[in-house]
């Protein structure tokens, strides 16, 4: 049996034959020919076929996994009527008579590849996004559009260099048991729908994992990060015993989803949901929410070729707000540059854009974005716990701009005469190293903190959070991360503020005990982690947690942080 070692991208242990994922490499050969206007109708229809695939994926992603995480294939349909893209393409048939594959290929890896070598985050994930719009181009143009998986035949652990977004939903979940990748880091598009898609992953393992043999047994374990490879006999019956434990306690978890979090000596915490629509909402309800801790706004901005108007945004708050009642829900606003791009903007190109115009900066330099957003919630929340949260702060002199323009947007509407709550609560995401050293300062213009742990963990660790190589760095149970969020709670209850958490580390069963322990007073994680993420806080008292948390502040690494909760809390070996 051997042991390879990768990324944990999303829980759960699955066994199966090994199905190597290998897509056919494309020999495209440069050829002059005679009618270029040919040439450029063929590539005009492939252009178009791969559209009309790329909005049926969009639409299965949507009712498999969520509208969030389908938004990727909205970028990628964006993608095909690039127009410095199509121009090259264009005038490389026009201008010197080649075929439209050739054309097509080099424009595309041209394009990536400048894209690339910048190595910036955001970009390196849009010259990816390229060359995999590029490929299903080239494919229909080859006429060789078969599945690296048509011989898929049985229930398998599928081993891949790498799979895009478009793989992993296109995969036939009924013989897919999990999946590791060679490359890949535990925040991708993929690993974010194999979490969402409820799939055992490992990624960022290495070339090793290309060498395994069709029909190996293998064990893939997406909470350890590990691949067993011909896993002994005893190895198996352990694993197919644990597979049942974990039913058997998923099961029991999902039972009392709606029974509040109360630890066994009486704290009671809020454990809510993060939701991108309305079906996500619905979903979070069922799952027992408890509100809504991050509704992301993006979903209005990101699957559109304009802006949506303050009316529409009004209807879209609305439905989701009527849906939790009285329940809260903080609704963050605009989150838009990083990894997130609306062409429609025009922003102007940065070198970092994480580092860059995003988020509350973009929607206090742009109030055309900024104002019709908070008037559009505004009006939205009569009836409703509505609250209001702003991304990326990382000043003072940031939070009161933005509660500025949100008072003179009431204002302006308590003058035409729209009703809008007496008191909704303000806050801010905590993701900025800024924001977690200052929190003491911050904590006077607020009403509540909520951490995202993604991003305060790789600008904590200063280590790109999708780059295999360095993703071991950007992880949020690193001494730095969980110091950092020790001190921002204590800072915002020193000031008689509460807490949040909207980042993933929330609904991770290793790090719960941990945050209880910190006397976090409020959980928010994607619907799914909802019951266990309950089951675990009603098994502890808050002793229990506090001790956990005091020792793991006092660790040296992540693994021994995760050790030592697996070691003191059997609720979170499932």
């Amino acid at each position: 049996m051997r042991t390879l070692r990768g990324i944990a991208a999303s829980r759960g242990i699955a066994m199966g034959p090994a199905f190597q994922f290998r897509r056919t490499e494309h020999t495209v050969e440069r050829r002059t020919v005679d009618d270029p206007a040919t040439e450029w109708a063929r590539t005009e229809a492939a252009l178009e076929r791969a559209r009309r695939q790329l909005e049926e994926i969009q639409v299965k992603a949507a009712a498999e996994a969520g509208e969030d995480e389908a938004a990727v294939f909205e970028a990628h349909i964006l993608m095909l009527e690039d127009p410095d893209l199509l121009a090259t393409v264009r005038e490389e048939i026009e201008t010197h008579n080649v075929n439209a594959e050739s054309a097509l290929q080099d424009a595309v890896e041209s394009y990536a590849g400048a894209l690339a070598a910048l190595d910036d985050e955001y970009l390196s994930a849009r010259a990816a996004d390229v060359r995999d719009v590029g490929e299903r181009v080239l494919s229909i143009l080859l006429g060789t559009t078969q599945s690296p998986a048509a011989n898929l035949s049985q229930p398998s652990i599928i081993l891949a260099h790498d799979l895009t977004p478009s793989d992993t939903v296109l995969l036939d979940k009924a013989l897919v048991r999990g999946f590791c990748t060679a490359e890949g880091g535990a925040t991708s598009h993929t690993a974010i729908l194999a979490r969402a898609l409820g799939l055992p992953a490992v990624v960022g393992i290495g070339p090793a994992v290309l060498d395994v043999p069709d029909g190996t047994t293998l064990i893939v374990d997406g909470n350890a990060g590990t691949l067993l490879v011909d896993p002994d006999d005893p190895t198996i019956a352990a694993c197919e015993a644990e597979a049942v434990r974990n039913s058997a306690a998923l099961a029991g978890a999902r039972r009392h989803a709606h029974e509040p979090a109360i630890t066994q000596d009486g704290r009671r915490v809020e454990v809510a949901a993060n939701v991108g629509n309305v079906e996500l909402a619905h979903s979070a309800l069922e799952l027992g929410a408890e509100g809504i801790g991050l509704l992301r706004t993006e979903f209005l901005y990101l699957e559109r070729d304009h802006l949506p108007d303050e009316e529409e945004q009004v209807r879209a708050y609305n439905a989701i707000l009527d849906i939790f009642g009285e329940l809260p829900v903080i609704l963050r606003t605009l989150d838009i540059g990083g990894d997130k791009h609306l062409p429609y903007l025009q922003l102007e190109p940065e070198m970092n854009p994480f580092l860059g115009l995003r988020a509350i900066r973009l929607c206090l330099a742009r109030p055309e974005l900024f104002r019709p957003q908070l008037r559009a919630a505004l009006r939205a929340s009569p009836g409703h716990d509505l609250r209001i949260m702003f991304p990326m702060v990382a000043t003072v002199d940031e939070v009161r701009a933005a509660r500025t323009v949100l008072e003179d947007c009431r204002s302006e509407l308590e003058t035409e005469g729209h009703a809008v709550s007496d008191a909704i609560q303000v806050g801010i995401m905590v993701e900025t190293p800024a924001a977690a050293l200052t929190a003491d300062l911050l904590a006077d213009s607020v009403d509540f903190f909520s951490i995202g742990t993604n991003d305060l963990s790789q600008y904590t660790m200063a280590a790109d959070r999708t780059n295999a190589t360095v993703a071991d760095l950007a992880d949020a149970f690193q001494p730095a991360v969980l110091r950092s969020v020790a001190q921002v709670i204590e800072a915002a209850h020193s000031k008689g503020k509460w807490v949040g958490m909207c980042g993933e580390l929330a609904g991770e069963p290793l790090a719960i005990p941990i945050l209880l322990g910190l006397m976090l007073d409020e959980f928010s994680m994607n619907p799914p982690a909802i019951p266990l993420a309950k089951q675990i806080i009603r098994s502890l008292t808050l002793d229990e947690a506090q001790e956990v948390a005091e020792q793991a502040l006092a660790a040296e690494s992540p693994e021994a942080i995760r050790h030592l909760v697996r070691e003191t809390v059997p609720a979170v070996n499932f």
